[in-house]
């Protein structure tokens, strides 16, 4: 049964606002991937907060178009599925990278990155990179170890001085 009018203008609609939310877009390709595998992967995205959605290729197109995102026509073809990636675009290129590590499906065709068009080898590198929560607690441990060592500096010249006072001590004991 074939979609009317005004349910193809509703997709459009939806896919418009997730486009202009979503800071991160991969499109891939779905071909030979079972019902229950889709279901996996929807599920392990929804877990990285993530939604995937399998799209028509004339609405999605048209979708790109309205929100003035150009260069993507040649990767809607085909089964087509898009990943918007949120808040963290590291975590989708995770999931999409383990999932075709596992079963060699969905194929990632091409991404956008902040408005740019990456090709499936970069969404490959940002796999590749550390989770944002990892990211932080590096620059965390950037920022704090110079105050560390600082105060190591500190207590160590605390200790010497507490060693000449106590060498004094004993000494002017035995003067006595």
């Amino acid at each position: 049964m074939s979609a009317t009018r005004t349910q193809k203008s509703e997709v459009v609609v939806d896919l418009k606002d997730r486009l202009t939310r979503s800071p991160a877009i991969y499109v891939t390709d779905f071909t030979g991937l079972t019902v229950k595998r889709m279901t996996d992967l929807r599920r392990k995205l929804r877990g990285v907060g993530v939604g995937y959605v399998v799209v028509k290729n004339t609405l999605a197109a048209r979708a790109f178009a309205e929100v003035k995102i150009s260069g993507m026509d040649d990767v809607l073809a085909g089964a087509t599925g898009l990943v918007f990636a949120g808040s963290d675009p590291v975590g989708a290129a995770k999931v999409l990278a383990d999932f075709h590590k596992e079963f060699q499906q969905p194929t990632v065709k091409a991404g956008l990155l902040e408005g740019r068009r990456i090709t499936a080898d970069e969404v490959k590198r940002l796999a590749t990179l550390p989770s944002r929560a990892v990211l932080l607690a590096q620059l965390g441990g950037a920022f704090q170890a110079p105050m560390a060592g600082f105060v190591g500096a500190l207590n160590g010249l605390l200790y010497q001085w507490v060693g000449a006072l106590e060498a004094l001590r004993v000494q002017r004991g035995n003067a006595a």
